[in-house]
């Protein structure tokens, strides 16, 4: 008898707990793929200045390449080639230092004339993670690096993945949205919001524009 007390008392609080958590009673069993369409996207991710400091900071540009910067594969990773340029010669014109990387596959001779490293500019090759199985950490490390400003492609690639190993390394991670991209535009939208709130990035990193970064005292 007293088994239907129970099963009411058990309704009772699943429905408190769906009301307190603000999960609609009728989804909390379904999977993300069955509320696919009725999932919003967040707010728009806030942009904020940065100003770096050219002897603690020091820019990296990730896989732009022949094979992966072009109109026929990834067309808004050629659009971001003009404002990762001027970024590069801003950093360059300061002292900061600059590490490119290229993906397993391609040689430092494949990056882009428009971003082509200098002789004594270091070059990692390694697949999405920039960190794995390279000599970056040991390279950031030996100039004292505390933040990174990091530009590249594709965004749910190098960008995403290199952005978060250096956040869980410690280092302050600074993406101009303007210099990262993918073939898909949510990809970049994803990524946006992934680095804002994920728990391996989100305490250090800061979204802005290569426009609303100064460099030094003046720039």
């Amino acid at each position: 008898m007293k088994r239907p007390l129970l099963s009411g008392t058990v309704s009772v609080l699943a429905v408190l707990i769906c009301a307190m958590w603000q999960i609609p009673a009728y989804g909390a069993e379904k999977t993300v793929i069955e509320l696919w369409s009725e999932v919003k996207a967040p707010p728009v991710s806030e942009l904020k200045g940065f100003r770096a400091d050219p002897k603690t900071t020091a820019l990296l540009i990730l896989d732009i390449e022949e094979r992966t910067t072009t109109m026929t594969r990834r067309p808004r990773a050629v659009a971001t080639v003009p404002a990762i340029a001027k970024l590069l010669a801003r950093a360059r014109e300061k002292g900061m230092p600059v590490v490119f990387s290229t993906t397993p596959k391609a040689r430092p001779e494949e990056i882009l004339d428009q971003v082509a490293p200098l002789r004594d500019e270091p070059v990692v090759s390694s697949s999405v993670d920039k960190f794995f199985m390279t000599d970056l950490e040991e390279i950031l490390k030996a100039k004292k690096i505390e933040s990174v400003i990091i530009v590249g492609t594709a965004a749910e690639g190098a960008v995403l993945h290199t952005a978060t190993a250096a956040a869980m390394r410690g280092f302050s991670v600074i993406v101009p949205v303007d210099g990262i991209s993918s073939s898909e535009l949510y990809a970049e939208q994803y990524v946006c919001w992934h680095l804002l709130n994920a728990p391996g990035s989100r305490n250090r990193v800061l979204l802005t524009s290569t426009g609303m970064i100064t460099m030094g005292i003046a720039d």
